[in-house]
């Protein structure tokens, strides 16, 4: 391959996305020398969140006074909270569901390492967004500038090398981009592709407003470039005569890593966003690296968590709302204690999706948010799995139907590793995610233990040798997909407003695409409006 398309490497486009979980008990070391292992499912709590279906609780016996309510401790309500904080407003609470804070952006641990279960990274941002830079620089990660004014970053918090591979004719290759045994049309292709891809990034509109930028909210308002929302990413394609076969793997393996859906059903706008909204413009040297941790973006909850210290109330489900002259009355189901109890709070935000707020409040039915639902495994492997071949941070095999595996220990600086911890992603690509849906739940262990393997033996075949343990983690809604007319359509644009300026929105539905820093930027938005600024 050329030079000019080997610069090209996927970290430059990034993404980041994502969803919740919850971490079950980690499974004791089988020292058996079979093909027997254990397995394990887990998911979130959908079983008590679909009792909003029914709201059979009991009347509340507790009353809770608080100026504003957060409900949801996904990135949008953490980073409310947050924003709340550090403009001097302490009186808050914040409501999860689960028993954890962090939704999408959620971990497990066993004996070996630390693994998402959800979104497990953040690419660099682009030096315009401020706030976010901002948030970085309070974390640790971003430590300042040095004398030439490069940001300085904290490298074990980057990926190191290895970041990423590709099996590809039956061999690994650095990169993503397929490169080994490609036709001269194919790199031609290629670097057409990422040409346009290039003028994208920093096209900008009559305003000086990017064409495509982030947070969303800042894109090009102008048709021209809102036109492309109104096609598939495989009908522009199409117009513009990209036919290879690997190009298409390539851009189909992005929407889905972003998106959940492919080509064939997110936008144009969507699809060309994935590669020109990030414009490594910031730390200019770093442009091929990203932000990870073995637990993933649970990291990041943990740091926007620090505004939320004894200010949470887990396992606590939201099942009605109600509004009078002064103030907003919430009913809430404590699951531990198995008691309701009513908040009153001056406003609330709801920084929970749109399926779960539907069952709240009756006239907020939306039709076209589509969830794509993910399987996430985490596999325990034995210390010689992979031989002499190292894991990349990122391992991708081509032509497969999941979006391969990363590797947890990535970043172990000990020379002596021990067992291997690996987790596999895998969204399901469909027109039906409601079918696709329950198809997920029905599924049981040894159904999933081939769906997962059938994948991974293409690049190890040899993989159920090394397998000590299986832990499945099921996500029926992992995140909100933009298809044609979504991201800029007036369906989304209604669900944001807020009710009598009392109850508010914030979460990645409403930007049109599941990633950190929407998430983070929906959470400031909501904070903003709470307060009146």
């Amino acid at each position: 391959m050329s030079q000019e398309v080997n610069q090209f490497s996927r970290k430059s486009f990034l993404k980041t996305i994502f969803w919740a979980g919850l971490m079950l008990p980690f499974l004791q070391y089988c020292k058996q020398k079979s093909k027997t292992f254990l397995l394990k499912i887990s998911g979130t709590n959908y079983v008590l969140g679909h009792q909003l279906w029914a709201k059979d609780f009991p009347k509340p016996t507790e009353e809770i006074k608080t100026k504003f309510l957060i409900v949801g401790s996904g990135i949008s309500g953490l980073s409310a909270c947050r924003y709340l904080k550090n403009n001097n407003e302490d009186d808050f609470l914040l409501a999860e569901m689960e028993n954890h804070l962090g939704g999408n952006a959620s971990n497990g641990e066993n004996q070996f390492s630390k693994f998402p279960l959800g979104a497990h990274y953040l690419p660099i941002p682009n030096k315009e967004d401020l706030e976010l830079i901002e948030f970085l620089l309070e974390s640790e990660i971003y430590l300042g500038d040095d004398e030439n004014g490069l940001p300085v970053l904290d490298d074990e918090q980057l990926t190191f090398p290895k970041e990423e591979r590709l099996f590809f004719k039956n061999e690994w290759q650095n990169d993503l981009v397929p490169q080994n045994g490609i036709s001269s049309k194919t790199k031609e292709e290629l670097n057409r592709f990422f040409k346009i891809m290039d003028e994208f990034r920093i096209k900008k509109d009559s305003f000086g407003k990017y064409w495509f930028d982030i947070p969303l909210d800042n894109s090009s308002q102008e048709n021209e470039a809102r036109s492309l929302n109104k096609i598939t990413f495989e009908n522009w394609l199409q117009s513009n005569n990209f036919k290879s076969e690997e190009l298409l793997w390539l851009l189909d393996y992005s929407c889905k890593d972003d998106y959940g859906l492919g080509l064939k059903y997110v936008s144009a706008w969507a699809g060309i966003h994935y590669f020109a909204g990030r414009k490594n413009n910031w730390a200019t040297n770093r442009h091929d690296q990203v932000f990870t941790w073995p637990e993933g973006n649970a990291r990041l909850a943990k740091h926007l968590s620090r505004s939320v210290e004894n200010k949470q109330l887990r396992n606590h489900l939201v099942f009605d709302v109600n509004l009078d002259k002064e103030n907003v009355e919430v009913l809430v189901f404590d699951n531990q204690s198995k008691i309701s109890k009513k908040i009153i709070a001056e406003k609330v935000l709801f920084a929970t999706p749109q399926f779960v707020n539907q069952h709240i409040f009756k006239d907020r039915k939306f039709k076209n948010f589509n969830y794509v639902p993910w399987l996430l495994a985490t596999l325990t492997l034995k210390n010689e799995f992979g031989g002499a071949e190292e894991l990349a941070w990122d391992n991708v095999i081509f032509g497969t139907e999941g979006l391969g595996y990363i590797n947890d220990q990535h970043q172990n600086l000990n020379q002596i590793v021990g067992e291997k911890v690996i987790t596999y992603y895998r969204s399901f690509s469909t027109d039906n995610c409601k079918k696709a849906r329950r198809k997920l739940y029905d599924l049981k262990e040894e159904q999933l233990k081939n769906l997962v393997l059938n994948d991974l033996k293409v690049a190890h075949p040899e993989i159920e040798d090394f397998i000590i343990d299986i832990q499945f983690h099921k996500l029926g809604h992992g995140m909100i997909s933009p298809v044609p007319d979504f991201i800029f359509g007036e369906e989304k644009q209604l669900a944001k407003q807020n009710i009598d300026n009392k109850i508010f929105f914030a979460h990645t539905d409403l930007s049109g695409i599941s990633i950190f820093e929407e998430a983070f930027h929906q959470g400031i938005r909501a904070g903003k409006e709470m307060m009146g600024i």
